[in-house]
């Protein structure tokens, strides 16, 4: 079931017409005709539709017992008497929406799953905060390096400072980028990741500071960017180094002045969100190099904080594998999973290139093609077992690749890229959100990614869906 509803309301017809509607939908459904059964009904509810008139009751009455539990279900209340000061009045009680007798389908149809989005939501936020409390789960890692991070972590979050976080691909950028959203006063607010790397030029800045309606072809309302959308929550500018020069000189005068401007429009608009950076690049070699304004990496630095690579905390290695393969075991339906000793010890030795990323992937894929509960060293890929894969040369000839004139690294880590896409599109079916998921990706930065390669609909296998 896609979640549990619980439908309020004094007519039976219309308790009815809601339970098939909800029923078809795939939603678990119980109605009650009034208050007193709905405040004993709310247990492993996600969602309230409630009549705001019930006989001698109100549907005020249902939203404030909802309101008071510990995990509140979302709230939408249904009245035949759509007058502005009982909206207002819901809304202010923390109702997530109200809407008018007669309604249409399709409109409260997006409404339940809108609602339902947003408790999902709130509790991914509620676990993630609690699996990034100090010493309460392997996520962090309690290696020294990471320790030192956290204790960073703990001291930046309260501030409204801009924050730079480094390090290689994979090592959890933005888990840390959420764990200091989590842990300030903004925990409440949107945390609104952004791939710098994945759009281009122009898009980046709409997407980024707003456009009016009009300003370019394909504008056809007026749209607010990220840094005001988030509120007074945050925004991780992940890939950071990648942003092109002239969105640079934006972003600059953007952060000093806390204002943006809207494509196509004079005015500048306020803004309240933190901003958290991410890259995997070295800016200060960026900046040498002419590809990073030097300005913008100071303003940027006001605070950095370094993640080491996998390799330099192995410490962390079976405890963090662990951790992966007990969530699998949930989502798998398949409790008694768990390594062999031989296993987590090739894990251990290993040096993991890909970091974190890598080894959640390779946990994932060992507990999909295992027969067994049991992990064993069969269920690791070769690199791990100590067993080389064969490498294919320029030439096309298995063995160690020829090195010399007319060698191409780059060309030969885009042919690499591009097999990974495939892969991951055929593992994944052809829809594209798992496929991302399965390499670590962001959704943009894998759609980003695909249009690189050339990887259109009709080239992927299966036909790529989009989720």
């Amino acid at each position: 079931m896609r979640g549990h509803v619980l439908v309020v309301d004094d007519e039976l017809s219309m308790r009815e017409y809601l339970e098939l509607l909800l029923h078809r939908d795939g939603y678990a459904v119980t109605s009650v005709p009034g208050v007193k059964p709905a405040c004993e009904s709310l247990d492993g509810v996600d969602l309230v539709i409630c009549d705001m008139k019930l006989g001698t009751g109100s549907g005020l009455d249902v939203l404030r017992a909802a309101r008071a539990r510990s995990e509140p279900p979302e709230v939408v209340l249904i009245t035949a008497y759509g007058s502005p000061a009982a909206a207002v009045e819901a809304m202010r009680e923390g109702a997530y929406d109200y809407i008018c007798k007669p309604f249409d389908n399709e409109e409260l149809r997006l409404l339940v799953q809108k609602a339902l989005e947003k408790r999902l939501l709130r509790q991914e936020n509620s676990g993630l905060r609690a699996r990034l409390l100090p010493g309460l789960g392997v996520a962090v890692g309690q290696s020294s390096r990471m320790q030192a991070v956290w204790a960073l972590v703990e001291k930046v979050a309260p501030s409204r400072s801009t924050v730079l976080v480094t390090g290689e691909s994979g090592t959890g950028k933005e888990l840390v980028a959420r764990a200091i959203h989590m842990r300030g006063s903004r925990a409440a607010q949107p945390f609104l990741p952004f791939n710098c790397a994945a759009l281009n030029e122009g898009t980046l800045e709409s997407e980024l500071f707003g456009h009016m309606k009009g300003s370019f072809t394909g504008a056809t309302h007026e749209r607010a960017g990220l840094l005001v959308s988030a509120g007074e929550g945050t925004v991780m500018l992940d890939e950071v180094g990648e942003m092109p020069l002239a969105t640079q000189v934006k972003l600059l005068r953007v952060l000093q002045e806390r204002k943006v401007k809207p494509v196509g429009s004079a005015a500048e608009v306020p803004f309240k969100a933190r901003v958290i950076a991410a890259t995997n690049r070295r800016l200060e070699a960026e900046v040498k190099a002419g590809r990073f304004r030097e300005d913008l990496f100071y303003r940027l630095n006001v605070i950095t904080l370094e993640l080491p690579p996998l390799r330099e905390r192995a410490g962390d290695i079976s405890l963090l594998a662990s951790y992966f393969l007990s969530r699998l075991a949930e989502e798998l339906g398949r409790p008694a999973l768990r390594f062999a000793p031989e296993t987590l010890v090739l894990l251990e030795r290993y040096s993991f290139p890909g970091n974190v990323r890598q080894l959640q992937n390779m946990v994932e894929r060992a507990a999909t093609l295992s027969d067994t509960d049991l992990l064993g060293p069969s269920t690791l890929p070769p690199a791990v077992r100590g067993e080389a894969e064969p490498a294919t040369s320029p030439s096309g000839e298995a063995g160690e690749p020829r090195l010399g004139a007319g060698f191409n690294l780059e060309r030969h880590l885009d042919d690499s890229e591009r097999r990974y896409l495939l892969a991951a599109l055929k593992q994944a079916g052809g829809v594209k959100t798992r496929a991302a998921e399965l390499l670590g990706l962001s959704f943009r930065s894998f759609r980003y990614r695909l249009a690189k390669h050339g990887l259109t609909d009709d080239l992927e296998p299966g036909g790529a869906a989009e989720a």
